[in-house]
């Protein structure tokens, strides 16, 4: 549900969180990032760092160099002048092998929605996403749009490590995990890309707000597209959206 206005809650003594609704949408997430791009066209001294979410912006700023009232009178001010929302006008074509070694959780996956492996395989990739946002480590890649039918809950207990670049569900979302980590949630397989890469410019190449669809690949081309990845080059496909 999105608020009839946006609400200003304190995170700390440094930091402030604007919340436009509390269910994960394309709409409350655009307003969060219209607000985001309005701070920094419109730069305010104190303000440290800005950091958009499913549905709200963290603001960190210096409450020696600015007010808690100064930046909420900033804020209100920017929302009262109703900042753009743009369209996603870049969609990123992510390689992902689902075939084994790489869907480590795809038949178990399967099992608790009742789909075959290749029925899981054929629904997650054909499928648009939205890149919601950047969280739990650098380079974590949240994604809605996931279609209803792979909606499985996250496990009651976290699975062993994932591995690099492992392609995920759980919650009724989807997810690119950078790096190895425990998690609740299945790997359904796993992209030879690197969604986080510090030597490169930028670092993240997906932005939040951009869209992006899976593209499935083999073993064979997954081994192939590795290698490629591993000497910087960038493997994922970048499309003009109209």
């Amino acid at each position: 549900m999105r608020y009839a206005a946006p609400r200003c809650l304190d995170a700390g003594e440094a930091a402030l969180v604007v919340e436009f609704g509390d269910s994960v949408d394309p709409a409350i997430n655009a307003e969060a990032l219209a607000l985001d791009a309005a701070l920094r066209a419109a730069p305010l001294a104190g303000i440290v760092e800005t950091v958009p979410t499913y549905r709200s912006l963290m603001i960190h700023y210096d409450p020696l160099a600015l007010t808690r009232a100064a930046l909420v009178a900033h804020v209100e001010a920017l929302e009262r002048a109703a900042p753009a929302r743009a369209a996603a006008s870049v969609r990123w074509i992510i390689p992902c092998c689902y075939a084994p070694p790489h869907g480590e959780d795809i038949a178990a996956a399967g099992e608790a929605l009742s789909l075959s492996p290749s029925q899981v395989a054929a629904l997650h990739s054909g499928s648009d996403y939205r890149a919601y946002m950047y969280g739990f480590a650098p380079g974590w890649c949240y994604l809605g749009g996931l279609p209803s039918a792979l909606a499985v809950p996250r496990r009651a207990s976290p699975r062993g490590p994932t591995p690099r670049g492992a392609v995920l569900i759980g919650g009724g979302l989807s997810l690119i995990g950078a790096d190895p980590m425990p998690t609740g949630w299945y790997v359904l397989g796993r992209t030879p890309e690197r969604m986080f890469a510090p030597e490169r410019d930028p670092s993240f190449f997906v932005e939040v707000g951009d869209a992006l669809r899976f593209e499935p690949i083999d073993e064979a081309t997954f081994r192939a597209l590795e290698q490629k990845s591993a000497c910087g080059e960038m493997i994922a496909r970048r499309e003009t959206m109209t």
